[in-house]
């Protein structure tokens, strides 16, 4: 509970900004940042992807105080899968741009899911007061960023001194959209998902659009980015329609072209980077849909390359035609480039991934500083130069 610090704020609040999220809904509890706009909802297909959407990932309270101690109260909801534990979650305080403190939170709600048709079973919990304290004195710029795998309702902020809205970002901002390799649930703390380290050493404005199982180039997504407001785009696209085989090479090429036309609709000269998956060696050259093998536990590809020639796709044919389709629109695009995944992580770092399908904690922090390498090298911020130096790389493959 609270310990009655002087000043404070409830939520939503007119002096705490909050980034990273495109619609803020209000409920009993005060307001819960969901990283889609509230019309996609009548979109989704199943609960699932409402409660991936609603995970705060790369979501950061933004405000300027001088004060030396500050609780958040929060109420978050965790998934639970049969079989295995909730969902670890934290919260990490930025002060100036450093990363000060990450505080564990152990409440909050269960919600179980008991059945492959996504039935649940919700087991309320407490809220968590996150206290933060022994904070430098003086007038400082403070983030606080919300965990990356848990729904989280805000319900207050307290603070022993004045709490006032921060200055307007001005940094260039950048929408990137990904699955559960950009979602990065495995991540230590919020600012260790690579989108959030490659956005902090490059100095972008991130909105994280990483939806663990569903990056399935759903047309609302496509729409969501066309509307934003964004100056870089990059799309780390084929793991799940391959991990999930939900198409094959003749839906999933006009699938890719939808979803770029799109977003060309509302943003035609914004360099948009596509970003091909990184390394699963189940996944290479088996199509899917994967299964978990009963002796490793661990998930394994079950189609059969026999398919292959008739559309199945994997991980390796999914790069190849995403890169050619790339070429392609460049011709006509020349502010579109491609990324191979595998320049995130590498074919012999697989040993790096937990279960054969996602990165560990510090092969994350990896990927997140080599992607800020490619977008320093590319000069990512110029239209002109990035896509000059993308296709001077398309061509030495």
């Amino acid at each position: 509970m609270a310990t009655g610090l002087p000043y404070g704020t409830t939520f939503p609040s007119d002096r705490v900004r909050v980034d990273g999220a495109l619609h803020l809904q209000e409920n009993e509890r005060g307001l819960r940042p969901r990283r889609l706009p509230a019309w996609t909802r009548a979109r989704t297909p199943h609960p699932f992807v409402d409660v991936v959407v609603e995970a705060t990932a790369g979501v950061r309270l933004v405000l300027r105080t001088e004060a030396t101690t500050l609780e958040l109260t929060l109420h978050t909801t965790r998934v639970v899968v049969p079989g295995g534990a909730p969902l670890a979650a934290a919260v990490d305080l930025v002060v100036d741009g450093s990363l000060v403190r990450r505080e564990s939170l152990t409440g909050g709600d269960l919600l179980h899911i008991v059945s492959v048709r996504n039935d649940v079973d919700l087991v309320p919990g407490e809220a968590d007061t996150v206290r933060f304290s022994g904070l430098a004195t003086g007038d400082k710029q403070v983030e606080i960023w919300l965990p990356q795998s848990v729904a989280c309702d805000l319900v207050s902020l307290r603070a022993d001194a004045e709490l006032r809205t921060a200055d307007p970002d001005t940094r260039p901002r950048w929408v990137h959209y990904g699955s559960s390799v950009s979602h990065c649930l495995e991540a230590e703390g919020p600012t260790g998902t690579w989108p959030s380290v490659a956005a902090a050493a490059v100095g972008l404005h991130l909105t994280n659009l990483g939806f663990a199982g569903n990056a399935m180039l759903d047309p609302f997504v496509a729409r969501a980015i066309r509307d934003m407001p964004a100056d870089l785009i990059s799309l780390k696209i084929g793991a799940n329609i391959t991990e999930q085989a939900t198409m094959r090479l003749r839906t999933f090429l006009p699938a890719v072209h939808g979803f770029l036309d799109t977003i060309r609709d509302g943003h035609p000269d914004t360099p948009v980077m596509v970003i091909s998956p990184i390394p699963s060696p189940t996944l290479e050259h088996t199509p899917g849909p994967t299964v978990t093998d009963p002796g490793t536990h661990r998930p394994r590809a079950s189609g059969s390359a026999d398919q292959i020639p008739l559309g199945a796709l994997t991980l390796a044919t999914v790069r190849e035609h995403l890169r050619d389709l790339v070429a392609q629109r460049r011709e006509s695009d020349p502010a579109l480039s491609h990324l191979d995944g595998r320049e995130l992580l590498g074919a012999d770092e697989t040993a790096d991934l937990h279960d054969g399908l996602h990165p560990t904690a510090p092969a994350y922090l990896r990927m997140g500083t080599r992607f800020a390498d490619i977008v320093a090298a590319r000069s990512w911020g110029s239209c002109a130069s990035f896509g000059q130096e993308a296709g001077q790389e398309a061509g030495q493959r």
